[in-house]
């Protein structure tokens, strides 16, 4: 007769002739950071239980004596009462020796039709799923916090930049709304990433499925899952929605990265444009006048941060055979921390963009300089039957010739001006200034504030759909 194995054995011990090391243990553990799984962990095993019980795999008590123990080992773990165990080496492997710690043979029968292979997918996934969705609600917000901003700056006129050298004027409204249509692009990917994650690995066991009379469909409807995966060997060792999800983290980094780099340079005296919020910066140790902008710099930091995880996640499968190889333990520190990054970067930036002061003046004193109507005036002699080629080497021209005399275009003369273009009438002045440039580029997508208005109205829809 076979011998039980003893407490504290690993489940598959009876295999070999001598225990891990102590130093394999430690090497091979992931407790440490799975943990955070449980909560997934235990909901999985319940549907899983309750539709062995449907097949008559397992018996009522059973059933009830592992719906009773999992509910007592959640308590235990959100009290903080739960010991976690270093020579249990996983969360699934914790919460299991505990069960049978608490209810004895039922517990030992609950790892039927599975294997830690479909199991630790499953509450991947159901991770993933609750993170998007949170991550999601967060990018509403930063969106809403722009669209304030922009609402109120909707006519307020800034230098719009092109090798950050002053190109044409626009809004400061319109210029949020780029980022917020960066952001909208972001969610959209991330909803998309969502449907792919949100299909059931459980039932793919090991990675061949299993001889039990298994119900998937009822395990995917419990759990909340839009399908269940069409091949066990691809449900266990595959990890592309991971990859997936950090490459959509990656990129939403990258948009705020983006942004913060035009705060900083925006809070700099030299641009003076905007203020950022005290709570968000920090001073100097020996500099008593500094006010540093921490916040977006560490935001542009961690950006390379939320880039190497993506990096690692393709790393860890570009060389895997099929199907589930313990290279895949790799996947979730990436996994979690491109996830807490981008949440808690999303957090802040909703609060620090609510917060932002704006220096209406200092923008318009930036935008008239650098001849930033430049270009509507090229449009301008266009209008007068020049061909655009030749508009604009006259307009190149008479740049030179007020940079040269300490004057912008619109301090220049009307015969100054026909010195360059016969083309020049009375009614330039208007097309010279600030507002007409930016008034007259009236179109969708376009500068002008009634556009910028219009836009702001179909975002807010567009975040209520």
């Amino acid at each position: 007769m076979a011998a039980k194995p003893k407490p504290g054995k690993k489940p598959w011990s009876g295999r070999f002739a001598e225990p891990v090391s102590d130093l394999v243990k430690r090497y091979t553990a992931s407790v440490q950071f799975d943990r955070r799984l449980a909560p997934h962990d235990i909901r999985a095993s319940l549907a899983h239980a309750r539709m062995l019980r449907a097949a008559r795999v397992l018996s009522a008590a059973d059933l009830k004596a592992i719906e009773r123990g999992l509910s007592g080992i959640s308590r235990e773990i959100e009290s903080g009462r739960f010991r976690w165990s270093l020579d249990a080496e996983d969360v699934h492997l914790n919460i299991e020796r505990r069960l049978i710690g608490l209810v004895g043979e039922a517990g030992k029968r609950l790892h039927t039709a599975r294997s830690r292979n479909d199991q630790v997918a499953t509450d991947l996934r159901l991770w993933l799923r609750d993170a998007i969705d949170e991550i999601g609600d967060l990018l509403r917000s930063v969106q809403r916090r722009l669209l304030d901003q922009a609402e109120k700056h909707a006519a307020t006129l800034m230098p719009g930049f092109t090798h950050l050298q002053v190109a044409q004027p626009v809004t400061f409204g319109h210029h949020l709304l780029a980022y917020f249509e960066m952001v909208e692009r972001d969610r959209s990917r991330l909803a998309d990433c969502r449907r792919r994650v949100n299909h059931l690995p459980l039932g793919a066991a090991a990675l061949a499925g299993t001889s039990f009379p298994i119900d998937r469909a009822r395990v995917a409807r419990e759990l909340g899952f839009e399908a269940v995966s069409a091949n066990s060997l691809d449900a266990v060792s595959d990890r592309d929605f991971a990859i997936e999800f950090c490459a959509c983290a990656a990129l939403a980094m990258v948009h705020l990265s983006r942004f913060s780099e035009e705060l900083i340079l925006w809070a700099n005296p030299r641009f003076g444009f905007v203020a950022l919020p005290d709570r968000f910066c920090t001073g100097s140790s020996v500099m008593p006048q500094k006010k540093n902008p921490d916040v977006p710099e560490l935001a542009r930091g961690k950006t390379g941060r939320v880039a190497g995880d993506l990096m690692a996640l393709l790393t860890v499968m570009k060389g895997q055979p099929l199907a589930y190889n313990k290279d895949n333990q790799e996947d979730k520190e990436p996994l979690f921390d491109a996830a807490d990054t981008l949440r808690d970067t999303l957090a802040v930036f909703a609060e620090l963009i609510a917060g932002l002061r704006v220096d209406a003046a200092a923008m318009r004193a930036a935008a008239e300089e650098g001849f930033a109507t430049a270009t509507d005036l090229a449009d301008y002699l266009v209008r007068k039957g020049i061909a655009f080629r030749d508009a604009h080497e006259a307009v190149a021209r008479a740049v030179r010739f007020a940079e040269e005399s300490g004057r912008g275009l619109q301090q220049l003369t009307l015969e100054e001006l026909r010195r360059f273009s016969a083309g020049v009438g009375s009614d330039v002045q208007r097309v010279l200034t600030l507002e007409g440039s930016v008034a007259s580029r009236s179109h969708v997508g376009g500068t002008a504030p009634a556009q910028v208005r219009a836009a702001i109205r179909r975002a807010r829809k567009t975040l209520k759909s």
